[in-house]
């Protein structure tokens, strides 16, 4: 069909047709048919006039088809346009989908060519928002180039509960890094000049190793090669970096002078109030050490040993951790909340101080600590001054505990209380209600915050003379107002606590 014909019978249908990651074989049956049988074949291309996408469908073209070469006005993100890259993009894309129209509006069948799928990453995706709501559309999906990366390999992208993250290069470099630190398997798209930032991303993430170069998948120039080992020069658009599964990955034998101890803060709860670099220190680690409840919380990976404990055996645990990293291992030492607010991270680090672990490497990873996650629940009751003491006088006496907290209602501090209680301390709460009332309002805001973010929650605030010592267990954490925090309640009955940022003068 010429330029000048046109069908009857209605507008043309569009179809979005991919052509897999290169080599034309690998074209799908029904692609291969409607490329045929096309009245229009329209693709891609840069300004030097070369389309990938043409060559691959090259020997499905018939005679006497329309080719319609849509060419980007521009390959990087310079132009004198006056609404910038954006605007010069998205006026190339209005122009391009226009002139595919006009062929529809006249009854021609139109194919857009894509390389790899059509909807992943390609360019006929602009087409597709532009046009199907106006003409019948079809999409024929095709093999992706992360698919063909990964036969290329012959490794396994993810297996059993793995969680594949595709990633574009394009992505600021801490971005790439967190996101790489926190998922078992990973494809970069997008390389070429973002290599570099690609590779600094990958070595920030700890994953530099494992990272795997795959380079026009199935295509005659394929390459293939470990990641570090490529010249950031040689680099084309049309490569991807990879991450494969984890899983029956040799795990390295332990060498002697190479081991680490990190200390994790897993936050109050589960895989939610995880920090991508925890996430990514807990999947690096060949062993994790902790008490058993929260190392139930860390998910399991092949070929990793755990080692869990009782709660009541910090040091012991954490010379365990030490002496393992002295013999080799990369130890991850799970804590909940933060690690340094009254968790494992002093343990740690106080054994670390004395022989035989002076030389151990050892690092601190933050995580969110309870007294923040119970606040977030009912406003911002940390808002001003606050101070934070444990309840606990199983390492320290009463006398002392009972010192700072006098000394933070003196100063009219509000006061986030850890370990107020447990099945054998059952006197520390009331002690402590009473000795504050002294200096607090009766009415004075407490929260009382037991399980944040685990399955059996619970958020209340009551005042300061209605705290029941009976109600609070180990679980529960209580942030006590100052003289300053407010209680408002809300149009939908729920109450709010926050204690204002500016403070009046004497």
């Amino acid at each position: 069909m010429t330029d000048d014909q046109s069908t009857t019978g209605g507008p043309g249908r569009l179809y979005g047709v991919g052509l897999g990651p290169g080599d034309p074989s690998l074209v799908t049956v029904r692609a291969a048919e409607l490329i045929g049988k096309a009245d229009v074949v329209a693709y891609h291309s840069a300004r030097h006039g070369r389309s990938i996408a043409r060559s691959i469908a090259e020997q499905y073209l018939t005679e006497g088809q329309i080719e319609e070469k849509l060419v980007y006005p521009l390959t990087v993100e310079t132009t004198d346009h006056p609404g910038g890259y954006r605007g010069a993009i998205d006026e190339f894309y209005e122009e391009a989908a226009a002139r595919l129209a006009a062929h529809l509006d006249a009854g021609r069948d139109v194919v857009v060519l894509a390389e790899g799928d059509p909807l992943f990453y390609g360019s006929y995706q602009h087409m597709h928002k532009r046009l199907a709501h106006r003409y019948p559309t079809e999409v024929v999906p095709g093999v992706t180039s992360v698919s063909a990366a990964a036969a290329r390999l012959g490794r396994p992208l993810v297996e059993a509960e793995e969680v594949l993250t595709i990633l574009p290069g394009t992505l600021p470099e801490e971005e790439l890094a967190a996101r790489l630190a926190s998922t078992d398997s990973a494809v970069i798209m997008k390389l070429g000049r973002t290599f570099p930032t690609v590779r600094r991303a990958l070595e920030r993430a700890g994953r530099l190793d494992d990272a795997q170069y795959v380079e026009r998948a199935t295509m005659a120039a394929e390459r293939t090669a470990p990641l570090a080992e490529v010249d950031p020069d040689t680099v084309p658009y049309f490569s991807v970096a990879v991450l494969p599964s984890r899983i029956d990955r040799p795990v390295p034998a332990p060498v002697p002078g190479e081991g680490e101890v990190v200390v994790v803060g897993t936050g109050p709860a589960g895989p939610l109030w995880l920090t991508p670099e925890a996430r990514g220190a807990l999947a690096a680690a060949t062993d994790l050490v902790g008490y058993t409840t929260y190392l139930d919380r860390v998910p399991v990976r092949a070929g990793q040993q755990r080692h869990g404990s009782d709660n009541k055996v910090e040091a012991e645990r954490a010379e365990f951790a030490l002496d393992l990293a002295r013999r080799g291992h990369k130890v991850a030492v799970v804590s909940s909340g933060d690690p340094g607010v009254f968790a494992m991270a002093t343990a740690v680090l106080e054994a670390a101080g004395a022989d035989p672990y002076r030389s151990v490497p050892v690092r601190v990873l933050p995580g969110m600590t309870a007294a923040h996650a119970a606040a977030s629940r009912v406003g911002a009751p940390l808002g001003h001054d606050y101070a934070v003491v444990s309840l606990s006088d199983r390492l320290k006496p009463w006398a002392a505990i009972a010192r700072r907290l006098r000394a933070a209602a003196e100063a009219d501090l509000v006061l986030a209380l850890y370990n107020p209680g447990s099945k054998s301390r059952t006197t520390q709460v009331g002690l402590a209600r009473d000795l504050l009332l002294e200096h607090r309002d009766p009415q004075t805001p407490v929260v009382m915050a037991r399980d944040v973010g685990g399955p059996t929650e619970r958020v209340r605030v009551v005042r300061l003379a209605d705290l029941d010592p009976a109600e609070v267990d180990m679980r529960t954490l209580l942030l006590i107002g100052s003289s300053q925090t407010r209680i408002v309640e809300r149009d939908n009955g729920t109450e709010v606590v926050w204690t204002p940022r500016r403070y009046p003068e004497d």
